[in-house]
């Protein structure tokens, strides 16, 4: 089967050997694949490995077998994968075992995976398989966040640093959803008017000043995946006693700020990191309840995965950017 893999320090397109379901697991034929920004850092850490790692965490298709004492799922279900690995019940953190697919584990940027049983949950009937191939990752993760340690309300307010990630798109459709008022920032005035069309009640410029343009609002959650570049910005935006909820750090790993500041403020700080298989069955019952699509941003065949690498790398895409596996 053809596959994208790392292998001695470089991305490539490569024939795989077909795997098997073991005791257990399940063999689904992917159709679609999303690619996420944990997908370009993956190299790195691999380094030069000279096995071939199979790329990838999300993905949909159809079972093609069953192992033994596989009881739920059949052969030609339509499904998706859940790549937050052995992590299903909700806690205040993941448990030690938890892994996401996609390294050390092979992952979905091929024709075929082998997945336990565990790790799957049938396809939203209203999505299409590029919209159910790019979900899981980023919605899970904006999902956890937003409800289990934000606690986001009707009628609160939500500021979201950064509008165009895969994250940020769900995270928009989840509030206003509820009944939040949403408002995002952006670099790029097509990317704001993008997060208007889908949702946001407002949409800033990146670089202007937050605390002036928010005179007028009152900022009860921020959810920030910028890091450095935007965590005290976000900070001084938020309402005392507000909370803000980082998932991510694109820009800089290590902030600094005013600790007095903070707890005279009464700011909540809280992490979150993907979610559990109890917030996906949760979320998946809510797109459906909503008839929530993912966007999708472009879709790439998997022959295009480096291109499709780059495309990401660049911050062009509003939305997720995914692969086509097979028709």
């Amino acid at each position: 089967m053809k596959a994208f893999v790392m292998e001695a320090g470089q991305f490539k397109l490569k024939d795989m050997q077909e795997p098997e379901a073991k005791s257990g697991e399940v063999v689904v034929r992917l159709k679609t694949a999303g690619i996420n920004r944990r997908d370009l850092g993956l190299l790195k850490r691999y380094g030069d490995n000279p096995e071939a790692l199979v790329v990838g965490s999300d993905g949909a298709g159809i079972i093609e077998s069953v192992g033994e004492g596989v009881m739920v799922f059949s052969e030609g279900d339509e499904v998706i994968i859940n790549p937050a690995l052995r992590w299903f019940a909700n806690s205040d953190a993941p448990p030690a075992e938890f892994d996401i697919l996609g390294m050390p584990d092979h992952g979905t940027f091929a024709e075929k995976i082998a997945i336990s049983a565990e790790q799957i949950e049938r396809k939203p009937a209203h999505m299409s398989w590029e919209e159910a191939g790019g979900l899981v990752l980023p919605a899970l993760t904006g999902y956890r966040a937003l409800f289990t340690k934000g606690q986001l309300e009707k009628g609160q307010t939500l500021f979201i640093p950064g509008a165009g990630s895969g994250v940020a798109t769900f995270l928009i459709q989840y509030a206003k959803n509820t009944g939040a008022r949403v408002i995002v920032t952006s670099r790029s005035e097509e990317k704001r008017q993008h997060a208007l069309r889908i949702g946001a009640d407002r949409a800033i410029a990146t670089d202007s000043n937050w605390v002036e343009e928010l005179a007028d609002e009152t900022v009860d959650l921020v959810i920030d995946s910028v890091g450095g570049a935007t965590f005290n910005r976000s900070l001084e935006a938020l309402k005392k006693g507000g909370r803000i909820v980082i998932f991510g750090a694109t820009t800089a790993d290590n902030v600094d700020f005013n600790l007095r500041s903070f707890f005279y403020g009464q700011y909540q700080l809280f992490g979150s990191t993907m979610g559990c298989r109890e917030e996906l069955r949760d979320l998946i019952a809510h797109m459906e309840q909503y008839t929530t699509h993912p966007i999708v941003d472009k879709t790439f065949a998997l022959d295009e995965a480096q291109e499709a690498f780059d495309y990401l790398a660049a911050g062009k895409q509003f939305g997720k950017v995914v692969l086509r596996i097979s028709e």
